[in-house]
């Protein structure tokens, strides 16, 4: 008999683990929604297509109304179905965002969040090659969206508000540059960094400290990059982000360890 001590535990390893263990069976709604997206592959359907009515759903898979919805509403949650009522309505093949994706990615981290050197070790490998990557490959247009970026934070701000705005700035010129990355698995995974950034207490309270580090250190990188982008010259461009990468690291630490200071002494 399992003690009640030892179920809060269980419960905190299942939610833990990264897959489904082959010895343990998945529950029916589970198991329904995966052969609702197999259908969807085998189909080749395509986001805004119909999906199978409920009840063809419900006689195909021998399964209870109430299961078949709870399958379909998982798969809304995971963005992959949305729903429509009234005339023409019914459920849809839905095209997942990156947005979405990440934002359910970060509530898997709501309880244990990565430290900052955990989040720069991944950043100081992956966006050096995205750089590279990127390197005369980047349309005049979207060279075009990285200026007017920087130029959220080419001046001085006039106030603490508008310092903080122009901090997340920098990093949504990151952002941009994840969007463009002919991987979309490296851009996708150089993105979910930059989100946890966003949403890391300790990093949002380094964003909005009064005295950040000169503006023109950040300037200067994001000037060499460009002009490293445009002349496609993947080699700078890799190094130039791999010694920034080094120095936002070791700046953003700096930062963190005066913020513990102040207020364990506060």
């Amino acid at each position: 008999m399992v003690s009640t001590s030892q179920k809060p535990r269980q419960k905190v390893e299942e939610q833990g683990r990264f897959f489904v263990p082959v010895e343990r069976s998945r529950r029916r709604p589970e198991a329904i929604a995966g052969r609702i997206k197999d259908t969807i592959r085998a189909n080749a359907l395509a986001p805004g297509d119909r999906l199978p009515q409920e009840k063809e759903l419900i006689d195909r898979f021998k399964a209870a109304k109430g299961t078949v919805r709870e399958a379909m509403k998982a798969l809304e949650t995971q963005g992959l179905v949305y729903t429509r009522s009234g005339p023409g309505g019914g459920a849809f093949v839905a095209q997942p965002s990156a947005r979405h994706a990440m934002e359910l990615l970060g509530n898997y981290f709501f309880f244990d969040q990565p430290s900052l050197p955990d989040i720069y070790a991944i950043r100081k490998v992956l966006e050096p090659e995205l750089a590279a990557l990127l390197a005369g490959n980047v349309e005049a247009d979207d060279l075009a969206r990285l200026e007017r970026t920087i130029r959220i934070y080419d001046h001085p701000p006039a106030d603490l508000d508008e310092q903080y705005h122009q901090r997340i700035a920098e990093l949504d010129f990151h952002s941009l540059l994840a969007e463009l990355s002919p991987s979309p698995l490296l851009g996708f995974l150089c993105g979910l960094m930059h989100n946890l950034l966003r949403e890391l207490p300790l990093a949002r309270q380094i964003y909005a400290d009064p005295a950040p580090a000169p503006r023109e250190e950040g300037l200067l990188f994001q000037h060499r990059l460009m002009a490293a982008l445009k002349d496609g010259r993947s080699d700078d461009a890799r190094r130039i982000t791999s010694d920034h990468m080094v120095a936002a690291e070791r700046y953003m630490i700096a930062k963190a360890a005066e913020i513990t200071e102040r207020e364990a002494s506060g």
